[in-house]
């Protein structure tokens, strides 16, 4: 276990910190838990402030090109207003809920290369320290896997996720960035796409799902992006053919002539109209729940990704995280 001092500098003592996460990926909207340890340093001190920041890495896009970023999505308090001894070792456990928008960064236990922490603040003595930064795993939840695991068996590929600054118009988005996930296109539909980009914005009651496909041209007209909506509802997870499902989905948008605008909009911050499709529930009910094991995308995660190589990623976030406060 390492504990990591705190305030040591500016003559405050020594007490030091460490955040340890229970196992597990955790659940968009569902509870992150740990326990905060404390240890006092050579003085008592007084501990004003213990508190969660939730961060991502997040890019944007501006005038001079693109940029990454950390962004902080969720504050929690999580304890304080008491005395630390001398050489006192103090446990504090906490659970609090993760927003309903936090992205996934795995799938079927294989990482996305989405990079998100846990960042520990502790006010001693009118000082405030962000004393420990940890890794933050998230699982789709279960209706965003059926999602998931019919593209996968549709012929879908992944390609890359990541996170961009901005928001999209016409939906019930939350945090100030959303997750991008990109497909390559299955080959009955390769024809009329060269990608497509989901996105998952999840609430109590179900998931919003923004599908946008960039449209490939033909010999007398331009390429083109065309969005359009979709919502389900958590109980569905279990109740629809979900490949029938997502392939009406697909064939949509794929069908469909207007472009509803351009994938710069989002990284400026700005607005981005989509088209509602309501909501699909018309499927025969055939849908099971998606194993953790089952094939579809996680081939394409597996032959994209290394772990190591995201865990490095991890480790240099966190490294440039703590030389930037």
């Amino acid at each position: 276990m390492v504990f990591k001092r705190l305030l040591g500098a500016i003559g405050v003592g020594d007490p030091s910190v460490d955040t340890v996460l229970d196992g597990g990926a955790a659940l968009p909207g569902g509870p992150l838990s740990g326990r905060v340890l404390l240890r006092g340093g050579d003085t008592a001190v007084e501990v004003e402030h213990i508190g969660l920041e939730l961060i991502a890495r997040v890019e944007a896009e501006h005038e001079e090109g693109e940029s990454e970023g950390a962004v902080v999505f969720e504050r929690f308090t999580v304890g304080g207003g008491f005395r630390l001894g001398e050489h006192e070792e103090r446990e504090l456990p906490f659970s609090v809920p993760l927003p309903w928008e936090t992205p996934v960064t795995e799938l079927y236990g294989q990482p996305l290369g989405i990079v998100l922490g846990v960042r520990t603040e502790v006010a001693v003595a009118g000082a405030r320290d962000k004393g420990d930064l940890d890794p933050l795993t998230v699982r789709p939840l279960p209706v965003q896997e059926a999602v998931l695991e019919a593209l996968g068996q549709l012929g879908f590929g992944f390609r890359s996720a990541d996170l961009e600054y901005g928001r999209i118009g016409g939906t019930g988005q939350q945090l100030p960035f959303y997750q991008e996930i990109e497909l390559a296109p299955a080959p009955q539909y390769a024809h009329a796409v060269s990608e497509i980009e989901l996105t998952f914005l999840a609430s109590p009651t179900g998931s919003e799902v923004v599908l946008e496909a960039d449209k490939r041209g033909g010999l007398f007209s331009s390429g083109h992006d065309a969005l359009t909506r979709f919502v389900v509802r958590h109980e569905d997870a279990t109740a629809l053919d979900w490949n029938t499902e997502v392939d009406g989905w697909i064939r949509q948008l794929t069908e469909h002539r207007e472009a509803y605008g351009t994938h710069a909009a989002y990284g400026h911050g700005e607005s981005h109209p989509v088209h509602d499709s309501g909501h699909h529930h018309s499927g025969p009910g055939l849908g099971t729940a998606v194993a953790a094991g089952a094939a579809g995308l996680a081939v394409g995660v597996v032959g994209g990704l290394v772990a190591a190589e995201v865990v490095d990623e991890i480790g240099d976030f966190f490294e440039d995280d703590e030389e930037e406060d």
